[in-house]
């Protein structure tokens, strides 16, 4: 199994790099989205949940996540994790995933824990001008998270911004691969995809 992480800023493309890697590849794979993998907040008022930084390292459950990387890589199966964004708490699936060729995890802090790092086969950082990642995490959170537009811009300004100048774009210093422009680079794609095949192969 090839362990991959992908890590770069909201809305910089990691989950759209990790679907072209998957097309491209033509091997059996399993993504995890960190995103998937935030602490349960359920046991706090709506209001407070509201309020927590969803930005910092902290609100991931790291240890959950290392566990089913452990298990899809020791040839054991785990269940899908999810995450309801707009009630801000935790919705697992019973969805099984099987071990496979390639593994993924992409994620604003794929690179924090220092376990996961040790075990990752290749390293990649998204780099994307801010304000491009900006529009994206717009557009992506009216779409897809049901978020109001003055609560996207409060959350940018309060947790988004500063935690990506406090860690995430120190990330760049553990990968081994600086991906520019975005998921949809199509030639950065193509040697990725070449270099794994290759890998895969021997």
């Amino acid at each position: 199994m090839l362990f991959i992480g992908i890590c770069g800023a909201s809305g910089s493309g990691k989950t759209t790099l990790a679907r072209e890697l998957v097309r491209d590849v033509n091997a059996t794979s399993v993504v995890l989205n960190q995103d998937a993998y935030y602490k349960d907040q359920s046991h706090l008022p709506f209001e407070e949940r509201v309020r927590l930084n969803y930005d910092e390292p902290c609100i991931f459950d790291h240890d959950l996540l290392y566990h089913d990387v452990c298990e899809l890589m020791a040839g054991r199966s785990i269940t899908r994790k999810g995450y309801d964004f707009s009630q801000h708490r935790r919705a697992d699936t019973s969805e099984v995933l099987q071990p496979a060729d390639v593994l993924i995890v992409e994620g604003i802090h794929a690179f924090y824990d220092p376990r996961l790092l040790e075990k990752m086969f290749l390293k990649l950082y998204i780099e994307v001008e801010p304000d491009v990642c900006l529009l994206r995490r717009i557009r992506r959170d009216i779409k897809d998270r049901g978020r109001a537009i003055d609560n996207i811009a409060a959350q940018y300004l309060s947790t988004v911004k500063p935690m990506y100048d406090l860690y995430i774009r120190n990330y760049v210093h553990e990968a081994d691969v600086v991906v520019m422009k975005g998921g949809k680079n199509a030639r950065i794609v193509d040697i990725l995809s070449g270099y794994l095949k290759s890998a895969l192969q021997k």
